[in-house]
């Protein structure tokens, strides 16, 4: 999966990008308060793209 379309799906769940770093960028979803930290790689693995949406409650 692209990173942009991980980001988009994201963004449509409410969620938003806590902080940008070396290899990683920390998104939380407000309402349950879960920060998950999403590669910052242009694509990104099937499997570990999932289990950031499930995590996140943005499935």
């Amino acid at each position: 999966m692209k990173r942009r379309d991980l980001e988009r799906r994201l963004r449509i769940a409410g969620c938003y990008l806590k902080r940008e770093g070396r290899s990683h960028a920390l998104w939380i979803n407000p309402k349950t308060g879960v920060i998950e930290a999403v590669p910052c790689h242009n694509e990104i693995k099937e499997p570990l793209a999932k289990r950031i949406l499930k995590n996140l409650h943005a499935e």
